[in-house]
């Protein structure tokens, strides 16, 4: 049947009404209250199984996802065993047949193991998955990044590529900047992250790849990156709703704090946002990181990199970017789902999501249906409640 003539509908590809055959579901719904919007793509998550399931799974990470409004995920390689044979893919494919609720698109790794020595098997693993990244781990060689790329190329693959020159980090754990002099911490220069995409951008432009940045953080990523577009290189980029809303002044000495890359200057925040209006940042992505609560009670020092975002993202956009107008509210629907679609070949399924735009309340992780609760937003309040997600034209969340 067709259903939501009177919901506002938001970023929907095409003028027909989407179909769903599950109407019971929307009963007790005042449709003129509500706004459709898309199922949202996060081209950027850890679901951590095979391997670490003690962290999240994909059943458990599926419902963060469709609590969040999210109908498509793209999940990482750093996992036990490291996809990088079809062999240790399947293990993470067959749980992904089992338990998905939504659409779960694996990443095969670049290199063996991640360990930056060896060229996985990215002919065989290509039909199977979305990319190739060795997200979590630079490439530390060039030459071997070159020839990933120019059997990427040929495969028509994107390469997926998180950016840190390991030479530079010296330990370090937080930017390098105010917040870690002030309080003796040891910090991450921007240029272990916009060095290596320059490196990258160059072997892009003499490859012909299709390049994507992940999670950039800093002010001269946007430029580079802005600039290797202008050229004609074939490169998108990403970043994280923590980089965009918060800043090295908003640091607390909290385990809930620490990602990877940090949060940087007020000034590289600015820039990302700026990058963000004029389309130099293609996509909104999570980079959604559970880990155990013991393992982010350690402090800023020697807790594990990583924060959760899938059930917090549209509410702090919206709050944040829409209501306070920087961005129309159009343009952050693009940015978390029609562009990540688009660049990375992600279809449409039948799936949407309803929206209470108005109801404000606390961000509160012990709500979480992630696995992880560490969230630098914890507390604050904001605008926008998912109350229904579907996918295939079946409910995968309801918040009734």
């Amino acid at each position: 049947m067709l259903m939501f003539d009177k919901a506002k509908s938001i970023g929907a590809t095409g003028a027909v009404p989407f179909l769903w055959d599950d109407s019971a579901a929307f009963d007790g719904l005042n449709t003129s209250k509500y706004a459709l919007l898309p199922g949202f793509c996060d081209v950027h998550v850890h679901f951590r199984e095979p391997g670490f399931s003690y962290k999240e799974t994909i059943a458990s990470g599926c419902r963060a996802a469709a609590r969040g409004g999210y109908t498509a995920v793209c999940t990482m390689p750093n996992l036990d065993p490291v996809p990088d044979s079809v062999g240790h893919l399947r293990e993470q494919t067959a749980i992904i047949a089992r338990d998905a609720r939504i659409a779960v698109c694996p990443y095969a790794a670049i290199t063996v193991g991640e360990a930056g020595s060896e060229l996985a098997d990215l002919e065989a693993l290509a039909p199977f998955v979305v990319a190739f990244s060795d997200d979590g781990h630079g490439v530390q060689d060039e030459g071997l990044m070159r020839e990933a790329m120019q059997r990427a190329k040929a495969l028509g693959k994107l390469i997926a590529a998180h950016c840190e020159d390991n030479s530079l980090l010296r330990g370090g754990y937080l930017h390098d900047g105010a917040y870690a002099k002030a309080h003796g911490h040891r910090g991450i220069c921007p240029k272990s992250e916009w060095g290596q995409i320059a490196r990258d951008l160059e072997l892009a432009a003499a490859t012909g790849c299709a390049y994507h940045v992940c999670h950039i953080s800093a002010r001269e990523s946007v430029h580079i990156i802005r600039e290797a577009k202008k050229s004609g290189v074939d490169v998108s980029c990403e970043t994280a709703p923590h980089y965009l809303l918060l800043d090295e002044s908003d640091l607390r000495e909290d385990g809930r704090f620490k990602m990877n890359p940090p949060l940087r200057a007020r000034e590289d925040r600015e820039a990302l946002l700026e990058g963000l209006s004029d389309g130099t940042i293609d996509m909104i992505a999570t980079d959604h990181a559970p880990h155990s609560a013991e393992e982010k009670a350690r402090g800023l020092e020697k807790s594990a990199f990583g924060v959760v975002g899938l059930e917090t993202a549209f509410p702090l956009l919206y709050t944040n970017l829409v209501k306070r107008g920087v961005l129309p509210l159009e343009a952050l629907v693009a940015l978390l789902d029609a562009k990540p679609r688009e660049r990375f070949r992600i279809p449409r399924e039948n799936d949407f999501s309803i929206w209470d735009l108005n109801e404000a309340y606390r961000i509160d992780p012990n709500e979480f249906l992630s696995k992880g609760k560490a969230s630098p937003f914890a507390g604050q309040t904001v605008s926008g409640r998912c109350k229904l997600t579907v996918y295939h034209g079946n409910v995968v969340y309801s918040e009734a």
